[in-house]
């Protein structure tokens, strides 16, 4: 077993971005959402963040979202799950983390303000500024989520840089969703004590050797075991097995995708249900994805023997 990079709060290793089963009505599911999250903790990861992309936090009003973090905070492990709080209403991001804060989760994932774009650093750091003040109460490791193709603002190397030195006790990680690695690496080698989370398994092998705390993965919701295999264990041909089956994916829609694979792997089809305006997978297409899931699975499980 490896050590992982010590951090303040605990958080590091293989880190599923749960997602978060909806009904028919378009209410969170949570029970489902309960056990899948139990599934994972108990199948491969390290921790978990509830209510991001993958969770599809934003396409979910304030209530839902408390809604969901009550029911995490009163049957999971509260130290292994990071939520995502951000919002485009700075009363929103106050008012979720504070209750995360309150509800005892270890960390809280902070997208920027996203709907204008353009925007200063000055004015993406009055925001964070102003969410610390609020949750000082309660105060929570905070976690930058680095994500500009889907929120247009990005929290820039001169701006983590400003954040960390001026709220040094609650600027604990960042997690990026960019797929620039040279990103990642420059914010991990000039913040040694940020905990940094890329969002490709591909780059466990740089967290086994420390510069990285883990990674925040949409696809561990499908091959965490094998994730951890790769980060923990140091097992190659885990790693090729979780980073295949992240390629099942390429050029087609994540989140609904891996809401297919979930439905594939746990034989469960209201599992596959993603909130609109994202669409589902055809029935066609899951099947695929089950039959493509099982066969990756199938042989790595026959080469372990």
């Amino acid at each position: 077993m490896t050590a992982l990079p010590q951090t303040r709060d605990g958080l590091a290793g293989v880190i599923a971005a749960v997602a978060t089963p909806v009904s028919a009505a378009f209410e969170p599911d949570l029970a489902r959402f309960v056990r899948l999250a139990q599934f994972l903790l108990s199948h491969g990861c390290d921790g978990l963040n509830i209510l991001g992309t993958t969770g599809e936090a934003t396409s979910l009003s304030r209530d839902q979202r408390v809604a969901v973090m009550q029911a995490a905070a009163a049957s999971l492990d509260r130290r292994r799950l990071m939520v995502g709080t951000g919002a485009a209403s700075l009363a929103d991001a106050i008012h979720l983390t504070r209750t995360a804060g309150s509800l005892g989760f270890a960390g809280a994932l902070l997208l920027p303000p996203f709907y204008y774009k353009g925007v200063s650093e000055a004015g993406v750091f009055a925001y964070i500024e102003a969410v610390v003040a609020a949750s000082e109460a309660d105060p929570l490791p905070l976690y930058l989520y680095h994500f500009p193709a889907l929120s247009g603002v990005p929290f820039t190397a001169a701006l983590v840089a400003r954040l960390c030195a001026a709220f040094p006790r609650r600027i604990c990680g960042l997690k990026d969703s960019s797929g620039d690695l040279a990103y990642a690496s420059s914010i991990a080698t000039a913040h040694r004590g940020l905990a940094v989370f890329p969002s490709n398994e591909a780059t466990l092998p740089d967290a086994r050797e420390g510069l990285f705390a883990g990674c925040i993965s949409a696809t561990c919701n499908l091959n965490a075991d094998f994730c951890a295999r790769a980060l923990h264990c140091g097992d190659g041909a885990a790693l090729e097995t979780a980073s295949a089956i992240r390629r099942l994916f390429d050029g087609r829609p994540l989140v609904a995708g891996v809401k297919a694979g979930l439905a594939a792997l746990h034989g469960d089809a209201e599992l596959a249900r993603p909130l609109p305006p994202l669409q589902a997978w055809s029935e066609a297409d899951r099947a695929l994805l089950g039959a493509d899931l099982a066969r990756l699975k199938g042989a790595a499980a026959a080469a372990r023997r």
